[in-house]
Formats: structure tokens, C-alpha cells, sequence
């Protein structure tokens, strides 16, 4: 066997690319995903005749789904191969997305959703162990500001792309356009990936996995099940809580006693990782949580078609795709605690924009403040990421990289329920209309009547609607809007504070050494 060079080219080249782009395919799908059902969500309450609680399952099922399966990646990674595993996952998301389309009542829909989250689960964490191992300890900020930027699509081509195909053809599109990706990524997939061998395999955690994914499940249904409930005096909001609290609680206290946990938290002895993570959980909590909630805001309460509020979710986008490369060869050089809080700043100045709207804030405030946010989210996701992962030794990528991609998805998991609760208490709020009720017996608010005609306006012209009312009902549900993002901001401003222990000098990375140590060390 012939030894390998110690030292990686800082440029990236065509074989890493070319298994870059396996796992940008992936990304797209499973981030598309995400965004697309966040304009199809009001859509889902008049196609399903279903309460916003109820469509709202469509986003937590999914992301649940992920949570659940994502420590099972690391183990079946060393168990099958990545690159099974990785088709495997495809063929999964890929399966569950046609099923999607075939959905004629939203608990079907959930289910097909359930089954997305199970593929979409394992797509990241296993991308980022191939990524990582392809690109090398010196590249890795490199090789995340190029994948970064598509994936960028899926958050701003897919509320458009979204918005198009509802309001062209029909909901049922936005999960087949999948159908044609995952094939080409499938076959991409199998030619591009290198073949790698499982290992001896691990001895699998089955009572850890017992506790965890039960025991999230359980809480957050019973935190998503509030707004139905009405208090959490409700038997179904505080009994599967407290039941999922509990389990996770016990799995956190066993986990450190077998040889190979379900997910490793000592790994949480190295400080990075660890001020790492807690940053990148408060600021998926606080901006993917408000931040689903945009596009609502343009179609409920401006009464935008789901392709305008699709289009103006882009800036966002674009925000991002202007500073995640920048950031990404910045994190290679200079400390994340020095770039990372500024970034933040930006994330922040943006967002107090939202605490402060009505129905007839400018478009051009809003879509500048997106701006500046998407500015800001380009400058933190990946350079945190890169921070938590960079002086990991080289056996400890997989078992790190799924530690981190857990803790993101039940920080959006917690936000996207968190948010959707308060939102939906507030606008419960709202003022009935005497005499005046919907088709399950439920009293209509000034504010349900006011989202009603804005998504509907023939609804004006066949009753008798006092425009009084509908204005009055509008004040209120932006107000119920702009309660919601003061949640955000105020969390937004409490991720600074673990940001404050980021590291703000150059660390050593232990994938170099681990390289130096092993002479016949080969990175796929």
C-alpha cells in the first residue's frame, strides 16, 4: 500500500466535487421540502377543512421524523456503508414524497410525512461524514460555503416553486416535483460515491433509542397539541409531556454508562463542541420557529397568492447566498468567535423589523429586513457547524456530526411548535361573531373571518361583511403575528450569550493530526 500525502490541496477538486454534487441533491430534496409545505400550509386548512393545530402536523411530523431517525445514521453508517445507506435514505425520501401526493385526508398526509422525515432524516448527517471525510480537515469551511450555496435553492426556490405549482396546477405537485430529483440523485449516487466497506459494527443502543425518539415524540405532541386544548391543564397536553420529558431525561442519564450510546454526549467534554451546539439549538429554536411563520404572514394576513409570498420570502435567500461563501473561507482563517456574533447582529437588526408589524407594513421594509437576515444566517449556520466539527478527531466525525444535526432538528422541531402555539393562542384570541359559525359547530373570530376573505375575497361579495370588522380583525391578527416574533427576537438576543464563549483564536484541528498519525490514513 502505498502512503498517502499528509497534506490536502486547499482547492477543491474535481473528485471531491463530483461527490459534493450527490450530496447538494439530497440537501435540495430535503430542504425543499421544508420550505415548500410553508406556503402550502393554508392551503392544507381548506383543502382538509382542518384547524391551523392540525396542518401544522404536516411541518412538526416531518421534523420529528428527522429527530428520530438521525441517531440511527451514525451506527448504520458504520453497519451497512455510507453509501448504501445514503441510496437508501434517497429511495426512502423519495417513496414517501409520491405517497405524499396520493394523501386524501391530512392524517394521511402526516403519515406520508412521517415516512419523508425517516429518508430526510439520515440525508444530512451522512452527507456531512462523506463531505468531511472527502474534503479533508483543511477545507471543510471551504467545502461548506460551496455546497451551501445550492443549497440555497431549496429555501428560495422552493416557497416559488411551491407558490407556482399551487397556484397553477395543485397542492399535489409540490411533493411529485420530488419524484424526478430523487431518481437522478439515486443513479447520481451510485455512480458518484466511492464504494466503502462497513466496519465491525458497534453494538447497537436499543434501550437508548427506546428512550430518545418516544420520549421527543411525546413532548412535542404535547407541546403541538396546546392550541386544540386551549390550557395545559388538558390531560393531552401535559401527560404525554411529562411522560417525554421524563424519557429524555432518563435516556441523558443512561446514555453515559454503555460502551457505545445511541448518541455520544461525552462528546460534549470538548469545550468547542459543546458552546457550538448550545449556540447553534437557541438560534435554530428562535429563527427557524418565527421564521416558517413569514410566508403565513404574507398569505393570512396580506392575502398574497402563494407564489407572491413565495417571491417575497427570496430576498432571504439571496441574503445568504452572498455571505455563506465568504463566511465559509473566513471560517478556515479567522476564529468563529470573532465573525459569528456580527453576523447574529445582522439576524437580529432584521428581525426586530417583524415585532413591529401591522397590515399595511411596507414590502419594502419587510423584504429589506429578510435582506439583511438572509445577510446574517449566511454568516452563522455553517461556520458554527464547522466550529463544532473542526477539532473532533477523525473517528469522532460521525458519531459529532450526528450529534450536532440532532440537536438542529429538535431545535426546529421545538421552535416550529413553540411558534405555532403562540401564534395560534393569540389568534384563538380574537373576538367571536355572534351568530356566526363554521361548518363543525366553531364559533367564526373577527380575526378568522378577516384571514378567510383576505385568502378568499369572493367572500365579500357573497355576504354582507362589514369592512369595520374585517380591518379590525386584520389589526388583530398581525398583532397576534407580531407577539410571535417578539418570542423570536427576544430568543435571537439570548443566542448571543453562549456566542459570546465561541472560540476567538485559531484551535488545532485533530483530523490533521489523526492524518499525521496514521501513515496509510485514505479520506474517500
Amino acid at each position: 500500500m502505498t502512503q498517502q500525502p499528509v497534506a490536502t490541496p486547499d482547492k477543491l477538486d474535481a473528485a471531491v466535487l463530483k461527490v459534493a454534487g450527490v450530496v447538494v441533491l439530497g440537501a435540495i430534496m430535503s430542504i425543499l421540502d421544508v420550505t415548500v409545505v410553508s406556503v402550502a400550509l393554508p392551503t392544507f386548512q381548506s383543502e382538509f377543512d382542518a384547524s391551523y393545530a392540525r396542518v401544522a402536523w404536516t411541518m412538526t411530523g416531518y421534523t420529528l421524523a428527522l429527530a428520530t431517525v438521525i441517531p440511527l445514521s451514525g451506527w448504520a453508517a458504520d453497519r451497512f456503508g455510507t453509501k448504501r445507506l445514503y441510496m437508501i435514505a434517497l429511495a426512502l425520501f423519495t417513496i414517501g414524497s409520491g405517497l405524499c401526493a396520493t394523501a386524501d385526508t391530512i392524517g394521511q398526509l402526516i403519515g406520508f410525512r412521517v415516512l419523508q422525515g425517516l429518508g430526510g432524516g439520515m440525508l444530512m448527517p451522512l452527507g456531512m461524514t462523506i463531505m468531511t471525510r472527502a474534503a479533508g480537515p483543511n477545507r471543510i469551511g471551504r467545502l461548506m460555503a460551496v455546497l451551501g450555496i445550492p443549497m440555497l435553492l431549496g429555501p428560495i426556490g422552493g416557497p416559488i416553486l411551491g407558490g407556482w405549482l399551487i397556484d397553477t396546477a395543485s397542492w399535489h405537485w409540490i411533493f411529485l416535483i420530488n419524484l424526478p430529483i430523487g431518481a437522478v440523485a439515486l443513479v447520481y449516487a451510485l455512480l458518484a460515491l466511492p464504494k466503502d466497506n462497513p466496519e465491525p459494527s458497534e453494538s447497537f443502543d436499543f434501550l437508548g433509542m427506546l428512550m430518545l425518539s418516544p420520549g421527543l415524540a411525546l413532548f412535542l405532541y404535547g407541546v403541538s397539541s396546546l392550541p386544540e386544548a386551549g390550557t395545559f391543564a388538558d390531560a393531552e397536553v401535559w401527560v404525554p409531556m411529562l411522560i417525554g420529558a421524563a424519557l429524555v431525561v432518563g435516556f441523558v442519564l443512561y446514555s453515559f454508562k454503555p460502551r457505545h450510546p445511541l448518541l455520544d454526549l461525552r462528546l460534549f467534554a470538548n469545550r468547542n463542541l459543546t458552546i457550538a451546539a448550545v449556540t447553534l439549538f437557541v438560534f435554530i429554536i428562535a429563527f427557524m420557529g418565527a421564521g416558517l411563520l413569514f410566508p403565513s404572514y404574507f398569505l393570512q394576513v396580506r392575502g398574497e397568492s402563494t407564489l407572491a409570498a413565495g417571491l417575497l420570502m427570496a430576498p432571504q435567500g439571496i441574503g445568504a447566498m452572498i455571505t455563506m461563501p465568504v463566511a465559509g473561507m473566513l471560517a478556515d482563517r479567522v476564529p468563529v468567535g470573532r465573525t459569528v456574533p456580527f453576523a447574529l447582529a445582522l439576524i437580529a437588526l432584521g428581525f426586530f423589523t417583524f415585532t413591529q408589524i401591522d397590515p399595511h407594513t411596507s414590502y419594502w421594509l419587510l423584504c429589506g429586513s429578510l435582506f439583511v437576515m438572509g445577510l446574517g444566517m449566511g454568516g452563522t449556520m455553517m461556520p458554527i457547524m464547522t466550529s463544532a466539527l473542526k477539532t473532533l478527531h477523525a473517528q469522532e466525525v460521525a458519531r459529532g456530526s450526528t450529534l450536532v444535526n440532532i440537536l438542529q432538528q429538535i431545535g426546529g422541531s421545538v421552535g416550529a411548535a413553540v411558534m405555532s402555539v403562540i401564534l395560534t393562542n393569540e389568534l384563538n384570541g380574537s373576538r367571536p361573531i355572534p351568530g356566526l359559525a363554521d361548518p363543525s359547530g366553531r364559533p367564526v373570530t373577527e380575526a378568522g373571518l378577516a384571514i378567510a376573505t383576505q385568502q378568499r375575497p369572493e367572500l365579500t361579495q357573497q355576504f354582507p361583511i362589514d369592512p369595520s370588522l374585517i380591518e379590525r380583525g386584520l389589526d388583530f391578527a398581525a398583532s397576534s403575528f407580531a407577539t410571535t416574533y417578539w418570542v423570536g427576537f427576544v430568543l435571537v438576543l439570548a443566542t448571543f450569550i453562549p456566542a459570546a464563549f465561541l472560540p476567538r483564536r485559531r484551535q488545532p484541528s485533530h483530523l490533521l493530526d489523526d492524518q499525521q498519525a496514521k501513515a496509510p490514513a485514505v479520506i474517500h
